[in-house]
């Protein structure tokens, strides 16, 4: 057991060499963000399946710590460690553990412990090069360390966004669907919700909380739900805090004024999110589809198509590219592009790598303001195994 652990161990570190050689070469800086992480940056950002999945604890100084559960928030925080606000464009690239719960008989895809090497490219104004470059040399990265056969699968949460603007409701509801755009079945039910009279949607809310929640005012909706929680012997668990709990009813309260939506608004929308097929085609037909219906997104679209040329012109074969509305990633922490490469072998559960746009992130991180950013990252293991050929 202790040779076939060394043995793994070198394999590993043989391949991590010739993806940061690749890495390096492309311009990324070498660097290695520290492991034990404020908690507090990650649990706003990531989302609640990964939130409920990070290992946090608290020190004997009583500050909440994490083990990092990815190394792009640590690289935003190096970053801005170094250049404080100023608006310093440069490229990282790490090669690192990382951790995150998985239960029992997971698999061994799915490790509590697992190696990432990846990219950052912070502060690059023109995005569409950005991600192109990104995808690039991810997949240069992978094919130096011996993957042949693989599949590229993109989104992009920038579509999305442009239409639901475009779209006549309150800006809390894009808010909403936009928050739930990474968990399809929520997000079904909510726009579905969205939908249906204001008065049907009160139905599951016992009349007693309804009557303490105030839509405008955060603290009294607070107390409502504690109260609510102790008189019927309730106990305040899972990921979604007592805050986010009396907001959301708050939200709901406040949607019985606004006129629901139209059942050709709901159509529109599914029929947005039911386009999958190769990247070319896919993008056609959205720009016809919102062209049937008015819909003003040519700047979310014209991005699009020139991301696409762009990945061509650095050797990535677009007719092997395919799109898919819905398709987004773990961390919800992107605004945009997304894409992720899967092996045949193991298949869409366990993409060998995958990355995105994340232009809100460093304000989450500590900076004062927005800072463009896109990255990626290689879950070395899957692809130590898929290319040594026991990822069956």
């Amino acid at each position: 057991m202790a040779a076939e652990t060394a043995r793994k161990f070198e394999a590993l570190e043989a391949q991590a060499q010739k993806i940061m050689q690749v890495f390096i070469q492309a311009g990324h800086e070498a660097v290695s963000p520290a492991i034990i992480q404020p908690a507090g940056v990650f649990l706003d950002v990531i989302g609640e399946s990964l939130r409920a999945r990070t290992y946090v604890f608290t020190d004997p100084d009583g500050a909440e710590l994490c083990l990092r559960p990815d190394l792009t928030v640590p690289t935003c925080r190096l970053h801005i460690e170094r250049n404080g606000d100023a608006p310093a464009e440069a490229r990282y690239c790490y090669n690192g553990t990382a951790f995150r719960f998985q239960p029992v008989g997971a698999g061994s895809a799915h490790p509590r412990e697992f190696r990432q090497s990846g990219i950052e490219n912070i502060g690059a104004s023109d995005r569409e090069i950005a991600d192109a470059q990104t995808v690039a040399t991810i997949i240069e990265a992978l094919r130096a360390a011996g993957l042949a056969d693989f599949k590229l699968r993109i989104g992009d949460l920038g579509l999305f966004r442009a239409l639901i603007k475009a779209i006549e409701m309150p800006d809390r509801w894009r808010q909403l669907l936009t928050h739930l755009f990474w968990r399809p079945d929520a997000f079904r039910a909510e726009l579905h919700r969205l939908a249906r009279p204001a008065d049907e949607n009160f139905k599951t809310m016992a009349a007693e909380l309804r009557q303490g929640i105030d839509p405008t005012d955060v603290v009294r909706s607070e107390r409502a739900v504690v109260d609510y929680l102790s008189a019927n012997g309730i106990e305040a668990i899972g990921t979604r805090t007592v805050t986010e709990v009396a907001i959301n009813l708050m939200w709901r309260l406040a949607d019985a004024k606004s006129a629901p939506l139209s059942p050709a608004t709901v159509a529109l929308i599914e029929r947005y999110l039911a386009i999958a097929g190769p990247a070319e085609a896919a993008g056609a037909g959205i720009k016809d589809m919102l062209r049937e219906r008015g819909a003003a997104m040519s700047s979310a679209i014209n991005a699009y198509h020139r991301r696409l040329q762009l990945m061509a012109k650095l050797g990535v074969n677009i007719g092997q590219v395919e799109f898919c509305a819905e398709f987004g990633r773990q961390l919800e922490y992107y605004t945009g592009f997304v894409f992720e490469i899967v092996s045949p072998v193991l298949g869409p559960a366990s993409p060998l790598a995958g990355g995105g746009r994340y232009d809100d992130l460093m304000r989450a991180a500590g900076s004062n303001s927005d800072v463009p950013a896109v990255g990626a990252a290689i879950h070395t293991e899957r692809l130590l195994s898929v290319v040594q050929g026991d990822g069956a």
